[in-house]
């Protein structure tokens, strides 16, 4: 094994795997980035119930002079490459709870904003001084920007099929029907050549069609476990946030509830006036939507929770059943992010579902894939 791999083999491993490897591996870079991981890493306390540190360890206090959190990121941001630094951010906000990543002026000031240290804000900012807040609206607003080119581009894409397929008697290429043509002539395929010679080329008419004034209600729980979805559901609202033939509304709720509407077309104010926590009062927040339906066959309700209700169950399945009997169309998402990783009550969910809503998880383009198909119909 070559050098430069021993050594990102000791980086990986730590100082209990100095022995195994035959110690000596670690240039001057490698012991500094040896270093900087340790000043994160080595506050794992299971590395004790499991006996990883070694005797001769640095934890005795013969080591260097303790970082502060300003020394880590300034060595973190030298020694290793963009992704490496957002893992070990990262990991020191959600995983080791180094909250001074995000409400310290002087960290705030050097970190990188990336999607980690976006949730960690969310979940901190009633910590923060208005001066600290000044700061961590910079990490909002980058990284909401970004989330912002991405899925907008889904968005055009989704609502750019929402189109009118009729028979057109303008034969242009780019209007070539080619399931038709093909479907209506294989009578003329030949085997021996294995081709289908056309006699009949279809064309569609690609003019949009009108659009019916349709309503989306975004119902966002704001408990702690729900951030991701959280912050894409801000993000997914003003996207679809004057497109036409869409009223779009965002309302996050806990036990209480605070309608964001007027603020939808503005996703980092949204973001940093929600509130994070609490309790969950599903029924009520649904309730709510039901009073915003105007036409209820043009309205979808994108309930976005984990389904742990804190209120009334049986009322919260009662106001679905009333309004999918009434023709809206109520989904019932358990994450709204880029993994689409739900963990929520399934015993609820599958009582939403017997009524009639739609329960899954979904990334925010299949929302918007959802609502183009439905108000293209």
């Amino acid at each position: 094994m070559t050098e430069p791999a021993l050594e990102r083999w000791r980086l990986v491993l730590g100082e209990a795997a100095e022995d195994g490897l035959g110690g000596g591996h670690l240039t001057a870079q490698g012991q500094s980035r040896d270093a900087a991981l340790d000043w994160l890493y080595s506050r794992d306390e299971d590395l004790d119930r499991r006996g990883v540190r070694r005797p001769t360890s640095r934890h005795g206090g013969d080591g260097p002079s303790v970082l502060t959190t300003v020394d880590w990121l300034d060595q973190i941001t030298r020694l290793f490459p963009k992704e490496t630094i957002e893992r070990l951010q990262r990991d020191a906000v959600e995983r080791y709870q180094i909250h001074d990543v995000v409400t310290d002026p002087a960290v705030l000031a050097r970190v990188e904003p990336s999607a980690a240290l976006l949730r960690a804000v969310l979940r901190t900012k009633h910590l923060m001084n208005p001066e600290v807040l000044r700061l961590a609206r910079r990490i909002v607003e980058a990284v909401v920007r970004e989330l912002m080119e991405k899925l907008a581009t889904e968005v055009r894409q989704a609502f750019s099929g929402a189109k009118a397929r009729r028979p057109s008697r303008f034969k242009l290429a780019r209007n070539f029907d080619v399931r038709r043509t093909l479907r209506e002539n294989l009578r003329h395929y030949r085997p021996d050549e294995r081709r289908v010679y056309i006699e009949t080329p279809h064309f569609v008419s690609r003019t949009r069609r009108h659009l019916d004034q349709w309503q989306v209600i975004l119902l966002v729980d704001q408990s702690g476990s729900m951030v991701d979805s959280v912050i894409h559901s801000a993000v997914t609202a003003a996207c679809l946030w004057g497109l036409p033939g869409v009223k779009t509304h965002l309302v996050a709720f806990d036990t209480e509830i605070v309608d964001l509407s007027g603020e939808v077309d503005d996703p980092v104010d949204v973001l940093m006036r929600v509130q994070l926590g609490g309790g969950t009062d599903i029924a009520r927040a649904v309730a709510y939507a039901a009073q915003l339906v105007e036409q209820p066959r043009r309205t979808i309700i994108a309930l976005i929770t984990d389904f742990y209700e804190g209120g009334d169950p049986e009322r919260l399945i009662r106001l679905v059943r009333d309004l999918v009997q009434q023709g809206t169309k109520v989904l019932g998402l358990a994450a709204l992010d880029e993994a689409a990783n739900p963990d929520f009550d399934r015993g609820t969910a599958q009582r939403l579902a017997g009524v009639g809503a739609f329960v899954g998880a979904m990334t925010p383009g299949e929302l918007a894939g959802f609502v183009a198909e439905s108000i293209g119909r």
